[in-house]
């Protein structure tokens, strides 16, 4: 049960400051762990991003204060976060379908959405295999693409697809430490606050202790406690681990999400299966 208080100590500090410039850093930290694992996290239990929830939260409100009180739009939209009015009016228009002048009518038709509350459902799903692994530090090297966070479904394969056509994932494959308990191409979303931020940094990689050629770079990875998870099939199956990890996983095990970012490893495909690998560490050790 510490998994979900701690999920819903972060939806009640949302809604505390649901008026003011929202710090998912904060709203992370409440919840105990990375921003980038807590967006991911949120997006995947609930089927809707968190700044996606934090909209529909503050003109679900303003909707109530249009048909309870007086308050003038401006003031309503100041109140809610907005830089001009007219933000506002888009806004509210685009989620209930009618402006806000419009709403103060009696018996107009208006959203609700109520505040999210977390709760643990135990279900009896197939198992989920997984294993415990400890490293030693370690270096990855490869290709650094700078991706804005809301196209990232669509460029992250456009950019593996240029890269197959360009041979440079022949070329990563070629600088990897054979003797790696990571022995794929990497998938990294390197950026710590994934999701908050317009755009991040995801690199294509492989463990490697050489010096990062030109148009390359580097992320060094410190000892660690990873959770590595198996999935048979192509790479898109990996989704399937992302969401089991956070919806089954995480709140029934013995670990909390380290604050370092998760690798996809791609395997090679007569493998037929990839791997997702996880930071974590025993829960208390924070």
């Amino acid at each position: 049960m510490d998994w979900v208080n701690k999920m819903n100590d972060a939806i009640t500090y949302i809604e505390d400051h649901i008026t003011e410039d929202i710090s998912y850093s904060e709203v992370a930290r409440v919840a105990c762990c990375s921003t980038y694992h807590f967006q991911r996290m949120f997006s995947y239990i609930t089927d809707v991003p968190l700044s996606e929830y934090i909209r529909r939260r503050r003109l679900t409100l303003a909707a109530f204060e249009l048909q309870n009180s007086r308050i003038k739009v401006i003031d309503l939209a100041l109140k809610y976060n907005y830089d001009s009015p007219e933000a506002f009016t888009r806004a509210f228009h685009a989620l209930h379908g009618l402006t806000p002048t419009e709403a103060r009518k009696a018996g107009t038709k208006l959203k609700a959405y109520p505040r999210i509350s977390f709760q643990l459902t135990i279900k009896g799903v197939t198992e989920l295999n997984y294993r415990i692994e400890t490293l030693s530090g370690f270096s990855i090297v490869g290709i650094r693409e700078r991706i804005r966070t809301q196209d990232a479904f669509h460029t992250v394969p456009q950019i593996w697809a240029g890269a197959t056509e360009q041979g440079l994932l022949t070329k990563l494959w070629e600088m990897r430490m054979n003797d790696h308990a990571l022995q794929g191409i990497l998938g990294v979303c390197a950026d710590g606050d994934f999701g908050e931020n317009e755009e991040f940094d995801y690199i294509m990689a492989v463990v490697s202790d050489q010096t990062p050629p030109k148009g390359m770079t580097s992320l060094n990875y410190p000892p660690t406690m990873w959770a590595v998870f198996d999935m048979d099939g192509p790479p898109e199956r990996l989704q399937e681990i992302w969401k089991r990890l956070y919806t089954e996983w995480v709140p029934t095990s013995a670990y909390e999400l380290a604050h370092l970012p998760a690798i996809e490893c791609y395997l090679p495909r007569e493998a037929h299966r990839n791997e997702l690998w996880v930071p974590i560490m025993k829960k208390g050790d924070q």
